[in-house]
């Protein structure tokens, strides 16, 4: 007889066999010599590529080591913008001068919320509007402009099994809206919220709309442009693959980067950074939302996942992120639902990024126990478990073990 298990790895295997992105997983650092069976949290922090070794080995040999400070005036000072426009090209859907590349997601969230409440504030608008349910960064940084700047929080009140939909919104609009800040994908459910309606309805109502897409990035096909959103913030060590403390990345609709006055001034982002003047006069266009010295060694993994990307193209990725959440899905339905776990994410494709979310009372022991054997998924208090499928890395073999792991010592803990 055979069992569920081998009808399963079966049908993990034929789907293997028919992806048309298999090819890529070679491309990544195989880490099963280190015990790793199943990794499950591309949505916190991708695989490295392999060939970001020697290219690193050969900027440090070069372009630092050969070239020194000239390589400032060479190419380096150009980096922010050309990564910027490379990333937008790439994964936003957005035209060249609108992103620029830089710090981290929490300073960039400052500069850009502060920036919109600051500018809408001589008009009457002094209210941001964001859900309870957002990251904490985001919750966090929102608070602390509010504090800082005298605002009022309006806070959207979702559900948690799902995220912010248009309606969510009706009433919390009007006159004194200055920003409104949603996260793309919810970094619990995995809700994938309906952006350009969204956006659409806060500029309705004469609101700037921010969009956090550090879980939707490199997963989800954007495009800014067409949407018409204002601004937005996302990581890059996510499924961009940028590795640990990579830099994040602000994208400002072209015609916004004049009216919007960033409050971290900087010398890099001066009209003249090497003129040492007197006063503080912003660069023209998005190079304004530069502050401090731009983290060029940190921008190189970045450089090369996008080249990746853009020859697989987000349309492929998007649909191999799909396959991978429904055959999670099913897994999840045939194996740990019978054990009383509860899935939490949509069960429709359309509303979902590429991770999904399944509670259960004993997960947070289940996750330790898990990383002990080589099976990497993470966990959410209070009873979340997170399995982020990165298309380009994972296959449905390895997300199979993972979720037979999974089930197996679950049964052991209960």
């Amino acid at each position: 007889m055979t069992s569920t298990s081998d009808h399963t790895a079966t049908a993990a295997s034929l789907l293997d066999e028919s992806d048309p992105l298999r090819r890529y997983r070679d491309y990544f650092l195989d880490s099963t010599e280190d015990r790793i069976v199943a990794y499950l949290d591309g949505n916190s922090l991708g695989r490295p590529l392999a060939a970001t070794k020697g290219r690193m080995a050969d900027f440090i040999d070069n372009e630092w080591g050969a070239r020194l400070i000239r390589s400032w005036d060479e190419r380096w000072m150009d980096e922010p913008t050309q990564v910027g426009d490379k990333l937008a090209d790439a994964v936003l859907g957005a035209a060249p001068g609108q992103t620029v590349v830089g710090d981290s997601t929490s300073v960039l969230l400052y500069k850009l919320i502060r920036a919109a409440l600051d500018g809408s504030m001589p008009s009457g608008r002094d209210e941001i509007v964001l859900d309870r349910d957002n990251f904490p960064t985001d919750r966090f940084i929102v608070e602390g402009i509010a504090a800082e700047r005298g605002a009022t929080i309006r806070w959207i009140e979702p559900d948690a099994a799902s995220g912010v939909r248009p309606e969510d919104l009706l009433g919390l609009l009007g006159p004194r809206t200055a920003v409104v800040v949603l996260s793309h994908v919810a970094y619990r459910s995995g809700f994938l919220a309906d952006a350009p309606t969204i956006t659409k309805l806060v500029q309705g109502a004469g609101a700037l709309m921010l969009w956090d897409v550090c879980h939707s990035v490199g997963s989800v096909p954007m495009h800014l442009d067409d949407w018409g959103v204002d601004i937005a913030v996302g990581c890059t060590y996510k499924y961009l693959n940028g590795g640990p403390g990579a830099p994040a990345f602000a994208y400002v609709r072209s015609e916004l980067q004049d009216r919007l006055q960033q409050p971290i001034w900087g010398w890099m982002g001066a009209s003249q950074p090497f003129g040492m003047s007197p006063n503080y006069e912003p660069a023209a266009g998005i190079r304004r939302f530069i502050t401090g010295t731009p983290p060029v060694l940190a921008m190189q993994p970045l450089k090369h996942m996008l080249e990746l990307i853009a020859e697989a193209g987000m349309l492929a990725i998007r649909a191999k992120s799909v396959a991978l959440t429904a055959h999670a899905v099913t897994l999840a339905d045939q194996w740990l639902a019978p054990l009383g776990a509860e899935m939490v994410s949509p069960r429709d494709p359309a509303e979902r990024g590429s991770h999904i979310t399944i509670n259960h009372p004993k997960f947070a022991e289940v996750t330790a126990r898990l990383w002990d054997v080589g099976v990497i998924p993470d966990f959410r208090p209070p009873h979340g478990l997170r399995i982020g499928l990165s298309p380009l890395s994972t296959s449905f073999s390895e997300l199979e073990a993972g979720m037979s792991a999974i089930r197996d010592v679950l049964t052991e803990a209960l």
